[in-house]
């Protein structure tokens, strides 16, 4: 349910390439001055950078966000390699140093081959029947396995102080549900490549070819009819729809062929006496897959999913045939990264908070963490000052907006106490042997907070993510010291740019608290009806208007975006920026700020804005992200929101009819 600025994309960078220099909030020669402004925003600030940054070959998408991020990844890299090599080190350098060396010790991957999966496949083959799956599940969940469905611990929807088990829909190896029914070329084409994917993992590991077929066929089988059962993405950003207290007995109802009490046994989970289950009729398709199935296809869906998942880890044919699918034939990107980049990423991904540790201490001080929060501060004023003068509010929903949003929590840069991964064993030479402790450290750790109160101080993002959240039951807002760097906030820039990088993206977080998600939920997190019945219907009109227009924006021809997918992101685009203008407007107090490079202050906000958002994206990086991403591409994400404003159309002398200037504009926030 965390609500992000954007989902970052998997980076490819050739290794010969040097880290991007620091760009500017804004950079004058990025923009075309050919494109007018009013007729197409996204150009006139980004034109002349995206034909000067196509996609890196090893890449799917190359971006503003992307530049930072590998900056960051450089960073990362030499204190890795300084952590590995390192004769004498604190207990945090020796976890993350052994951890990288042996992502990069290729040599002993090659040499070990799958024989670290050997304990888990001896596992999945004693299984004889049905009572069977179970304690193999639960030993492959431990390890970070996505198979059959999710388990895991999450706040209580109706009482957000409380900590219980979740089971949610899950064991899917395409990107969305939709993927398997879509009967469009493109989409069958897709399903082709990926059964032939499985049969070649299959055929790497050892099977014959007329059994690798087979057993590719099973597993598509399997999948479909768990997808059938499946919430479809569109339908689960309406939390109410994942909002289902059972007791124990209950959930043993809906799929009573699974042995859950010896699952939760296994998994640690015993005592459990009530859960939220996300999708019941996904533990519905679960049950007759599970009655249906002979022992033989249990077998063959869980070792795909085993080897799947441990493919990064595995030796390079392994490595390469899961690029070829979910590289080359879902993003378009055409080579693979560097390793050291992939196992900058593994190490970030699984002991996060033991290199942010290390990340921080070079790059975030004090200083950047109180400019933040001022800026916040700045935010927050507006939005409260926003909030009520809000034509088409009644006073009751807007007493109850302003005291959801003066209990709104601030995270600035990283935790306050670290996370502590002693209990993870990081031994040199043992690449999927370290990964399958750390997955395990992860998964015992998020069940061990069931019963347990809330961690409010908790962050879901690790410090050197260029990215940002807002949390709506724990009602707080994250920006972790990765993205609090140019172009986002630079030191040398003009306020009227910060506020349309940085203050635009605090701005974005704030807004989600009043999204069409967030808004569902109360000053506490409880998802709880605190409108009025009038101001639902008039906000629920309001929201329509923006899913409509973004409905009619296509990304590739034939592929538009999914407005109600998108609906939160725009939302919260559209009230950010909003929001970063009037902080402007009161920190300028009605003075004249002189023009900069020939722009004042007011055009410069909206330039801030559109040049953070410069991309490129293969087509079909574009493809997959317009059916599973709840962003819309970075152009709409541009001339969708400036589009809207009426401060935009003035500052850049607009006309009502011009493609920046919308007859019936849409406004929430």
């Amino acid at each position: 349910m965390r609500s992000a600025i954007l989902i970052v994309a998997v980076t490819f960078v050739s290794f010969a390439q040097v880290a991007p220099k620091a760009t500017p909030g804004f950079d004058p020669a990025a923009m075309d001055r050919t494109v007018e402004p009013c007729t197409d925003f996204y150009r006139f600030a980004c034109g002349t950078w995206l034909r000067s940054n196509p996609v890196p070959s090893d890449r799917a998408t190359w971006g503003r966000f992307d530049e930072l991020a590998e900056r960051n990844r450089e960073i990362l890299r030499t204190i890795l390699e300084e952590a590995s090599a390192a004769s004498e080190r604190d207990p945090i350098a020796q976890k993350i140093g052994d951890y990288y060396a042996s992502c990069m010790d290729e040599g002993a991957i090659e040499t070990k081959g799958t024989a670290a999966l050997k304990p888990e496949l001896d596992r999945i083959r004693a299984i004889k029947d049905k009572a069977g799956i179970a304690a193999v599940l639960a030993s492959l969940h431990t390890l970070g396995v996505n198979v059959l469905f999710n388990f895991t611990s999450g706040q209580d929807f109706k009482d957000a102080s409380k900590v219980i088990a979740q089971a949610d829909q899950g064991g899917l190896g395409l990107p969305d549900r939709d993927y398997y029914f879509k009967e469009d070329a493109k989409s069958v084409e897709t399903r082709r490549q990926y059964v032939e994917h499985v049969r070649k993992m299959f055929a790497l590991f050892g099977d014959a070819p007329e059994i690798a077929k087979s057993r590719a066929a099973v597993v598509m089988e399997m999948e479909t009819a768990l997808a059938r059962g499946a919430l479809d993405r569109v339908s689960r950003r309406d939390p109410a729809n994942l909002d289902h207290l059972m007791s124990r007995e209950e959930l043993i109802k809906l799929s009573p062929s699974f042995a859950w009490a010896k699952y939760l046994t296994a998994v640690g989970a015993g005592s459990t006496k009530t859960l939220n289950v996300g999708v019941p009729a996904y533990m519905k398709a679960m049950e007759t897959l599970i009655a249906s199935r002979p022992a033989s296809d249990w077998q063959t869906y869980l070792t795909w999913h085993l080897l799947h998942n441990a493919a990064p880890l595995l030796p390079s044919g392994f490595v390469y045939e899961n690029f070829s699918f979910y590289g080359k034939t879902l993003t378009g990107a055409k080579e693979l990264r560097p390793r050291w980049k992939r196992c900058t990423d593994f190490t970030d991904n699984e002991l996060g908070e033991a290199l942010g540790r290390k990340y921080v201490e070079r790059t975030f001080g004090q200083e950047g963490k109180e400019r933040t929060l001022k800026m916040v501060h700045a935010l927050e004023k507006a939005l409260e000052r926003d909030i009520r003068d809000l034509p088409w509010m009644t006073p009751d929903t807007k007493k109850r907006a302003l005291e959801k949003l003066r209990t709104i929590a601030n995270k600035i840069g990283y935790p306050e106490k670290w996370r502590d991964y002693s209990a993870v064993k990081i031994a040199r030479g043992d690449a999927l042997g370290n990964s399958a402790r750390a997955s395990r450290f992860e998964f015992e750790r998020q069940l061990a907070k069931i019963g347990k109160p809330i961690d409010p101080m908790e962050w879901f993002m690790t410090p050197p993510t260029v990215n940002a959240y807002y949390d709506p039951q724990m009602n707080n807002i994250n920006f972790p010291a990765g993205i609090l760097q140019p172009p986002f906030y630079d030191n040398k820039m003009d306020d009227a740019v910060n506020f349309g990088g940085i203050g635009a993206v605090i701005g974005h977080e704030l807004t989600h608290g009043f999204d069409d998600q967030g808004r569902k939920f109360d000053p506490r997190g409880n998802l709880a009806d605190w409108w009025t019945e009038q101001d639902a219907k008039e906000f629920e009109q309001r929201a329509s208007c923006i899913s409509d227009q973004y409905a009619g924006y296509s990304v590739l021809e034939g592929v538009k975006l999914n407005g109600k997918l998108t609906l939160g992101e725009n939302v919260a685009d559209n009230g950010g920026l909003r929001i970063a203008y009037m902080a402007l407007m009161d920190s300028l107090a009605g003075k004249i700020a002189p023009k900069i490079d020939g722009f004042t202050a007011e055009q410069r906000i909206f330039l801030g804005w559109g040049q953070i958002w410069c991309k490129n994206s293969t087509d079909e990086a574009l493809r997959l992200r317009a059916q599973t991403d709840p962003h819309s591409d970075s152009r709409y994400r541009v001339n969708g929101v400036v589009s809207n404003m009426p401060e935009f159309q003035q500052a850049f002398g607009c006309k009502v009819g011009q493609p920046m200037a919308r007859e019936n504009a849409c406004r929430v926030w």
